[in-house]
C-alpha cells in the first residue's frame, strides 16, 4: 500500500522545464515551487548561460566585398586593343610583315597566334585578309623560316632558329612541324 503523501511529493519532486534559445538548451528540475521560483529570475540565467557558451562558439569571420564601376570610356578606348603592338615601317608584303612582327621582343617574347599576328598586322594599319595571311604563315613553315606546332589555341608561330649543320659550316632552318 502507497502512502498518499509519499505520491504526491513524488509528483512535485519531477516536475521540469525545458527551454532552448539558439543552439543552447536549459532544463529546470525539482518541485513545483523551486522551478517557478527560479523561473522569476530567468532573464539572469540566460544571461550567464550565455556568457558561458560564448567562450565555446566558434568564431565567424565576416567577408566584405566592394564592387567598383568602371570609370566611363569612350567608344574610342574600347575600340583600342589593351595590348600594345609592334610598330613596322615600310612593309612591301605580307610575308615581310609577318617576318618583321615576328623579330620584335613582342613576336620573340612566345609563339603567336594567327589571330594575334591578324590583329598586330591591323594595328599597324596593314590590310591582309585572314585568307592571305594563313597562306603566308603555311608558306613561311614550309621554307623552315617560321617554326609552327599546333596547341589547344590552335597553331602558334615563332622565328625559326639558325643552327649549324655539321659540316662545312653550312647553315640550315630548323623545321618543328607539329600536327599539320
Amino acid at each position: 500500500m502507497t502512502n498518499k503523501k509519499d505520491e504526491t511529493t513524488e509528483k512535485t519532486i519531477n516536475f521540469s522545464f525545458r527551454i532552448k534559445i539558439g543552439e543552447q538548451e536549459i532544463e529546470l528540475k525539482g518541485t513545483h515551487e523551486e522551478v517557478t521560483k527560479t523561473l522569476e529570475n530567468l532573464p539572469n540565467i540566460i544571461t550567464n548561460v550565455q556568457k558561458a557558451f560564448e567562450s565555446l562558439k566558434p568564431k565567424t569571420i565576416a567577408t566584405l566585398t566592394v564592387k567598383t564601376e568602371p570609370a566611363q570610356q569612350t567608344k574610342e578606348e574600347l575600340k583600342t586593343p589593351i595590348q600594345a603592338y609592334p610598330k613596322i615601317n615600310n612593309v612591301v608584303s605580307c610575308e615581310d610583315a609577318v617576318l618583321r612582327l615576328l623579330e620584335t621582343d613582342w613576336g620573340k617574347w612566345r609563339p603567336r597566334t594567327m589571330e594575334e599576328l591578324n590583329d598586330a598586322i591591323k594595328a599597324n594599319k596593314l590590310k591582309y585578309t585572314p585568307h592571305t595571311l594563313e597562306a603566308t604563315l603555311n608558306k613561311l613553315a614550309d621554307k623552315g623560316m617560321v617554326r609552327r606546332w599546333n596547341t589547344n589555341a590552335g597553331f602558334v608561330y615563332i622565328l625559326a632558329e639558325e643552327k649549324p649543320a655539321g659540316i662545312g659550316g653550312e647553315t640550315t632552318s630548323e623545321t618543328h612541324r607539329g600536327a599539320n
